[in-house]
């Protein structure tokens, strides 16, 4: 593979980075904060059930897979500004009503309905949308890659902050919370992130059909698909295999994050100067396949795990932020933000059949093993599958 010379960003494209990560950072940080106390919490309320407790955790998902593609439909026909300004206002009616839920009658039911209705605000595909007309292709993975790792960054800082954070205000204080977060990406929004230029909403007789883009959207399935029942496997091994605390979990998540980023690095830096892109995502693919492999051959040492969850990490945030780049040069500008609709559907789906999938396997006599292995076959699938029709 030749090499091309780098590409820096341009200050308009760095400061649109900056914004809109921001805007994605808020949003997901108020999301992600929920889900290391959302279980308890609903748990605590009267007339909770099982089915109650799953559904205020798994509501918001739902609603976001069923509106990216309405929502990024919309914003190719209004613009994006306006459609981010919607999801955020009714992302904020949602934190509101999570807020004040706990006063009315049957609270937890008012829990479940002020998820849904922050996953309303599906605005996944327009912002990725706007952060691709506001970059050019040389640079949009590196933007992308940046959007990936803030919200990496978020995970881990809601994995450490919010159980500390409910202790003194409450959920319903992280609720209120998450209203003032999705206020203050208005701010930005309004202020800090710039307009495209206006894009020709003509028919493009060369624009690709829909059945190119789906190596796509099928890898932004399966990586998440692979994320998720990762996420069944490994908990269980550091509580059950090891025997380490939920408590403690962090100090394993934590570095691993950390030191992922330094092979995440050369990834995007090698696919912006490759004059074969899609090449180098050949061996993002194979690291997963790697990765799996090791976690399902050695995961009963703490070392042996946290290498294998490393590797995992390094390529998947290259692959996180180079399929959707990768989608929107596919797509064009005249349909790309129903496109990353598409996309964030897929990926929303991804995760849910990763948290069946890994389900499923970890109930089979091979236990942890069944569900490394089985991932491991999963993404040598893919490797093998993967033969997209853009090049460039």
């Amino acid at each position: 593979m030749t090499a091309r010379a780098p590409v820096q960003l341009l200050p308009a494209e760095r400061h649109a980075v900056l914004a809109l990560g921001a805007i994605y950072s808020t949003r997901m940080l108020a999301l992600f904060g929920a889900l290391p106390v959302m279980a308890l919490f609903a748990s605590g309320l009267p007339g909770a059930t099982p089915l109650l407790v799953g559904l205020a955790l798994g509501a918001y998902g739902l609603t976001q897979a069923l509106l990216q593609i309405p929502f990024g439909r919309w914003s190719d026909r209004v613009g994006r500004h306006p459609v981010i300004a919607v999801g955020l206002v009714v992302f904020a009616l949602g934190s509101v009503l999570g807020a004040l839920a706990p006063g009315f009658r049957h609270p937890l039911v008012w829990v479940v309905v002020a998820r849904a209705i922050q996953g309303a605000g599906a605005i996944s595909g327009p912002v990725t949308a706007l952060l691709a007309d506001l970059t050019r292709t040389e640079v949009r993975t590196r933007a992308m890659a940046f959007i990936g790792i803030s919200i990496g960054a978020c995970f881990i800082v809601s994995l450490l902050g919010a159980p500390v954070l409910a202790a003194h205000v409450g959920v319903p204080g992280l609720f209120w919370g998450m209203a003032l977060m999705a206020l203050t990406g208005l701010v930005v929004l309004q202020f800090a992130v710039p307009r495209p230029q206006a894009i020709t909403r003509a028919l493009n007789p060369k624009a690709p059909t829909n059945e190119a883009l789906w190596p796509w959207y099928l890898g932004i399935f399966l990586l998440h698909a692979l994320l998720t029942a990762t996420f069944v496997g490994v908990p269980l091994a550091l509580r059950d295999v090891l025997g380490l605390p939920q408590g403690e979990h962090w100090q394993v998540y934590l570095p691993v994050f950390v030191v992922s980023l330094l092979g995440t690095a050369p990834l995007v830096v090698w696919a912006e100067r490759s004059s074969q892109p899609d090449g180098v995502m050949r061996y993002g693919i194979a690291l997963l396949v790697f990765a799996q492999g090791a976690l399902a051959i050695n995961h009963g040492s703490r070392w042996a795990l946290g290498a294998g969850l490393t590797l995992f990490f390094a390529a998947f945030n290259f692959l996180e932020a180079r399929l959707p780049a990768r989608l929107t040069q596919a797509a064009g500008p005249e349909r790309r933000g129903q496109a990353l609709g598409v996309f964030a559907t897929c990926q929303f789906l991804g995760a849910f059949a990763g948290g069946l999938g890994g389900g499923l396997l970890s109930g089979t006599p091979l236990g942890l093993t069944g569900i490394f292995t089985g991932l491991c076959v999963a993404a040598l699938a893919w490797l093998l599958a993967f033969r997209p029709r853009l090049s460039n």
